[in-house]
């Protein structure tokens, strides 16, 4: 069991749950839901929306002194000078509800002077309930989760996202997998990242990674992951991530090896950092006969 939950989680859970409901409700006929794109392949909901407004509520009911940083409505609501900040995504994987596709949830987390502290991820479609505390650990539905254990990438799931809007590095996007894909068991994009990271912590998959991810589809993710014994960082390694737009996070061991792999293709990388990486990851590979293995081959 979960320990007697901190009070600013409690409140952000039942600020997750109400927000559920509005999107399973909407989830029964989405055909009836309207839909505007803010870019190419960007889109929003009134489900977003009335999702963002009730978990808004529901916090400044609560913390009327906190600040709010939210994906659709940005800053405008709450103290705009606290230490107390929510971070909110009311609906990641927003393509997937509008496809009827199940895979999407609801993020809250609490940075305090920064640092996230309290996180929250909510799953409607399953009714998971993914929940983390600085210090406290992290917790799905009441049971303690760790990362996973597994230590050679050749036997690891790993999952991502694809580059999906105007401008983002596809032809990188495609080396970066590439390079990943024909060292692991497998790889997955299911389409939220903020559930990718609870899944990351749960154990059922071993790594993640992707580009172009905003503070509120990583915050409370990033939280759990850490709270579960694993690592979070951009591509080089380094902790402070949140801002940059780079987004790794696996078990400690799997962490190191996706670092050597992936850290040739950070913007954060010196040129003599990407030549070294290179190197490595050219005499690990040479070093690692089961590289071309498929899903296929092992399945057989």
């Amino acid at each position: 069991m979960s320990p007697n939950l901190h009070p600013m989680i409690n409140v952000a859970i039942k600020a997750a749950r109400a927000a559920g409901s509005i999107i399973n409700r909407a989830a029964l006929d989405v055909e009836a839901v309207r839909i505007s794109q803010k870019q190419v392949n960007d889109f929003v909901t009134e489900v977003d929306q009335a999702a963002e407004q009730i978990i808004i509520e529901t916090l400044l009911t609560a913390y009327p002194g906190h600040g709010i940083h939210a994906e659709e409505s940005g800053k405008e609501h709450g103290a705009k000078d606290s230490e107390f900040v929510w971070i909110i995504d009311p609906l990641d994987g927003t393509t997937n509800f509008i496809h009827g596709l199940p895979v999407y949830c609801v993020s809250i987390a609490l940075a305090v002077k920064g640092k996230i502290e309290q996180a929250v991820i909510y799953d409607p479609t399953r009714n998971d309930l993914f929940t983390a505390t600085k210090g406290r650990g992290a917790y799905m539905n009441d049971r303690r989760l760790r990362v996973s254990k597994r230590i050679r990438l050749q036997d690891c799931l790993i999952s991502t996202g694809f580059p999906f809007r105007p401008g983002d590095n596809f032809q990188n996007y495609l080396k970066m997998m590439g390079d990943v894909m024909q060292r692991t068991a497998g790889m997955r994009r299911p389409g939220a990242a903020a559930l990718d990271l609870a899944y990351v912590a749960a154990g059922f998959t071993d790594g993640f990674f992707e580009t172009g991810l905003q503070p509120w589809d990583v915050a409370a993710g990033s939280l759990l992951v850490t709270e579960a014994g694993g690592l979070v960082g951009n591509f080089t390694g380094e902790a402070d991530f949140l801002e940059q737009k780079e987004c790794l996070a696996g078990s400690p061991k799997i962490y190191g090896q996706l670092v050597s792999i992936l850290g040739k293709y950070s913007k954060f990388a010196t040129a003599g950092e990407k030549a070294t990486l290179r190197q490595a990851d050219a005499a690990a590979a040479a070093a690692t006969p089961e590289a071309g293995a498929t899903e296929e081959d092992a399945s057989l």
